[in-house]
């Protein structure tokens, strides 16, 4: 209960994952919110849930008193568009919990397709600030999701400003995006030197395949993969925010997300595992929450070692 009697809602745990397996999983190891898509509509998502899909899965969702959000976050070409807006009908039709977005033309869609559809504005690095928040508030998003790139000051500030009017979202844990090109860069590349053999790892989630080094740091590695939405690099590092997550709750965000890309299933679980355990103590007593060090080292288990888990930008002084 909060000081004036009220229950608190329990902060969302949320998590991307690539199958309606992988949803029921997430969900039994504590997750309470659950991201998937279709690759024509949603960018960098770990695998698919079709609509057929979805019309099992979403009430089996709602039984066990969870969300079930879609990611249509993909950039939208002209041909894409009255596909969008069948697609964004039958999301409303399924009562899916809501859609992220950041494209404006789902934003339009939406409006003639599915009025009540609950809105979650994603443009990665371009949400920044607050005023950008109440912008999309205005047009119907109640929640922010905030850009990788903020410090943790940053980051508590426009909550504090948005404080009940919006929800904010932010990442904790996982690898994250840091190029896209429409471009089929990996296909041109095998093109052009004619070593297809060379290029045949270029799937989700898979162990090992292509990785971009830079000549000044070699000991990091940065995943490369292609596509039907494009070439995409990421992070060399996962970002990992449980030993420190109780400055985010006491901050209040909202939504807390770990991004499940490019993870096994089992770490994965095993990740929600160990966010669920501090989130529900600090929820059942802030004053006196500990973080327990058996939590993080449950992930670091089974941590591909190349990769450090690492605070991101939220410990850092970002320059644009």
């Amino acid at each position: 209960m909060d000081k004036d009697g009220d229950e608190k809602m329990q902060t969302e745990l949320l998590i991307s994952a690539g199958s309606a397996e992988e949803v029921r999983r997430y969900i039994a190891a504590g997750a309470n919110a659950v991201m998937v898509g279709e690759h024509r509509f949603a960018l960098r998502m770990p695998g698919e849930v079709t609509l057929s899909e979805l019309a099992e899965i979403v009430p089996w969702v709602h039984k066990q008193g969870a969300k079930l959000y879609v990611a249509v976050n993909n950039i939208m070409e002209n041909d894409m568009l009255d596909d969008l807006t069948v697609y964004i009908a039958k999301l409303g039709e399924l009562q899916v919990d809501a859609i992220a977005f950041g494209d404006p033309a789902v934003l339009m869609a939406v409006r003639q397709a599915a009025p009540g559809l609950p809105l979650h504005w994603n443009a990665e690095m371009t949400s920044t600030n607050y005023a950008t928040a109440r912008y999309w508030a205005s047009k119907g998003a109640g929640r922010f999701v905030l850009a990788r790139e903020l410090n943790l000051e940053e980051t508590l500030e426009i909550k504090r400003q948005l404080d009940a009017e919006m929800e904010v979202q932010v990442q904790v844990h996982g690898i994250t995006n840091i190029y896209h090109s429409k471009r089929s860069l990996l296909t041109n590349y095998q093109d052009h030197q004619g070593r297809p053999e060379e290029l045949q790892k270029l799937s989700l989630g898979q162990e090992e395949g292509l990785f971009l080094i830079e000549q000044e740091r070699q000991d990091e590695r940065f995943p490369v993969y292609e596509d039907q939405n494009g070439t995409h690099i990421m992070s060399s590092d996962d970002v990992c925010m449980l030993d420190s997550l109780h400055e985010l709750l006491e901050g209040g965000l909202d939504s807390l997300k770990i991004e499940g890309l490019m993870k096994s299933v089992e770490y994965n679980e095993t990740v929600v595992r160990s966010y669920r355990k501090a989130i529900d103590a600090y929820e059942a007593d802030p004053a006196g929450y500990e973080f327990q060090e058996q939590w993080l080292g449950a992930i670091r288990e089974l941590q591909d070692p190349r990769r450090e888990l690492s605070y991101g930008f939220f410990y850092k002084e970002q320059v644009y």
